[in-house]
């Protein structure tokens, strides 16, 4: 099987939604099938390869399967948003070093 790289991963609108609810807290795939609206068997699709990219993580608890999002970030996207995170951070920075220098009205 060919490894999806990060991009792909979150291209899918409905592998985002799943991620945004993880984020929130764990969820089953009847939780996440009510909580979206879609089909069981396509929110398994998309779960299954959420997994394979390692986005999250399952652990059955009795009859359940509960998913929840991993510790670990997509490595592709991450060093890809990395340049743009810095170059926010540092107008961020200026902004407040700006602010902070001016005296109130």
């Amino acid at each position: 099987m060919m490894r999806m790289d990060g991009f792909t991963v979150i291209a899918e609108p409905a592998r985002r939604a799943i991620v945004d609810r993880l984020r929130i807290h764990d969820h089953d795939v009847g939780a996440l099938v009510s909580a979206l609206d879609l089909s069981q068997p396509l929110i398994s699709k998309h779960l299954r390869i959420l997994r394979d990219a390692g986005v999250v993580d399952v652990e059955a608890i009795g009859k359940r399967r509960v998913y929840r999002l991993t510790d670990r970030p997509l490595p592709d996207v991450m060093t890809w948003l990395a340049p743009y995170i810095a170059q926010w951070t540092a107008s961020f920075d200026r902004l407040a070093y700006a602010m902070d220098g001016e005296e109130p009205s």
